[in-house]
């Protein structure tokens, strides 16, 4: 099925357009992960306090955050959960000094205490859990190495599968979508949690994919049009592919897209970095990875070296 027939779109043309989105959205991002809000891990990675708390009328969370100051738990995070009907919130609290046993008993007892004092009628806790300072540490290890090693398998599958100019420019453009990902969920001051994080993983294997498609049919019309240049040859590629990207593209966004506005709270920051993912993954599949290509090239012909960029090496059957 084609979306559309013969399409001449001129994408290079458009890459400093391109360049100007990026840099508008990854500075933004970085800037306040550096000043802004940071990076605002869960309790999951920082180590806390999760108390789930059902209210007996729809609370204000205001209220509650100005509840929790005053009995001197300071930098709660308030979060409403479940149906609008059941009047859950949960209550993040940071880290205590004290043991994970203590820390659980004197968060539930704290948090009651400080919302009973508030006028809040008869607050009934729900669920609790508490991460270590340990265990919060580690997960931010394995999570960081995670994200790592999956970057530098596609590297090396890419390298070995086309050519290294290949592989390093399908990293720079996931590397460039995790990025601005990342820099959604601090401008939004959205938690990040270990459902994130595989959220974020599986992007990077969606955006890899895309980009892989139209690398192989660049590949593919660089031994049939050797005389082509190289920025039309990769126009003509973009476009080849562009009801395939569109159509698969289109039909998962639509499908995270019901997962964010219908999945309810707990899968909220998971279809969030999905929804965000995969309009960024294609659109770096196209703007980021496929220009670099034409980028290298042009460096080498600045540098007098050959200025055809290898086919890549014959798939294996």
């Amino acid at each position: 099925m084609e979306l559309f027939r013969n399409p001449n779109v001129d994408w290079l043309g458009k890459k400093w357009y391109f360049l100007a989105f990026s840099l508008i959205f990854s500075i933004a991002g970085v800037l306040s992960m550096l000043f802004w809000h940071h990076i605002p891990l869960s309790v999951d990675f920082r180590g806390g306090t999760d108390v789930t708390v059902r209210f007996q009328q729809q609370p204000n969370p205001d209220q509650i955050r100005h509840a929790m100051d005053a009995a001197g738990l300071h930098n709660a995070r308030i979060q409403a959960i479940g149906r609008a009907s059941e009047n859950e919130v949960l209550i993040s609290l940071d880290r205590q000094s004290s043991g994970s046993e203590n820390q659980l008993e004197n968060g539930k007892g704290k948090i009651i205490e400080a919302l009973n004092n508030a006028g809040f009628s008869n607050p009934e806790v729900v669920d609790v859990a508490v991460v270590g300072a340990v265990v919060g540490k580690q997960l931010q290890h394995q999570a960081f190495w995670a994200t790592i090693y999956s970057l530098g398998g596609m590297l090396i599958y890419l390298w070995f599968r086309f050519e290294l100019i290949y592989g390093v420019a399908a990293v720079v453009a996931v590397f460039h979508d995790t990025l601005i990902t990342v820099g959604a969920f601090s401008l939004t001051n959205k938690e990040i949690s270990l459902t994130v994080i595989a959220a974020i993983l599986t992007l990077i294997g969606y955006s890899m994919n895309d980009t892989i498609v139209i690398f192989d049919r660049i590949r593919e019309n660089l031994k049939m049009r050797r005389r082509e240049s190289l920025g039309d040859l990769v126009n003509t590629s973009i476009n080849q592919t562009l009801s395939r990207t569109v159509l698969t593209s289109g039909l998962t966004f639509l499908t995270v897209l019901s997962l964010y506005l219908f999945g309810g709270e707990v899968l909220h920051g998971f279809s969030f970095a999905l929804v965000i993912g995969i309009l960024i993954g294609t659109y770096s599949s196209i703007a980021v990875a496929a220009p670099m290509l034409v980028a290298y090239q042009e460096y080498r012909q600045k540098s007098g070296k050959a200025t055809t960029l290898p086919a890549g090496k014959k798939a294996r059957a």
